[in-house]
């Protein structure tokens, strides 16, 4: 399995120092131009939420990216989170007979 030994940066942060800041805005402006509230995008820019489909599709039409920006961005944060995380993931064996088979 392919791992990266840093931590992906977690989209928030790329929204604060990437959007915000340049831009002068506030997460309360931003959230009202959204359509979210003020305490969800504040969770998400501080880093203690994620990026839903739902605001992966506002951001982008705000900021004319695509939506896959921001859930590939949040994707990579929760498998990296996810596989190092001690949840027995790592004990799973391959299921017999499955070894070289594509879907």
């Amino acid at each position: 399995m392919d791992t990266m030994a840093r931590k992906p940066t977690h989209p928030g942060a790329i929204l604060r120092f990437d959007y915000l800041e340049p831009l002068a805005l506030t997460v309360t402006g931003l959230a009202v131009h959204l359509g979210v509230s003020r305490k969800h995008l504040s969770a998400v820019v501080n880093e203690r939420a994620g990026v839903s489909v739902d605001l992966a599709l506002r951001l982008a039409r705000a900021f004319g990216t695509s939506p896959d920006l921001w859930l590939n961005l949040q994707r990579k944060r929760d498998l990296w989170e996810a596989q190092h995380a001690p949840t027995g993931w790592q004990d799973v064996a391959l299921v017999p007979n499955c070894a070289g088979r594509t879907v």
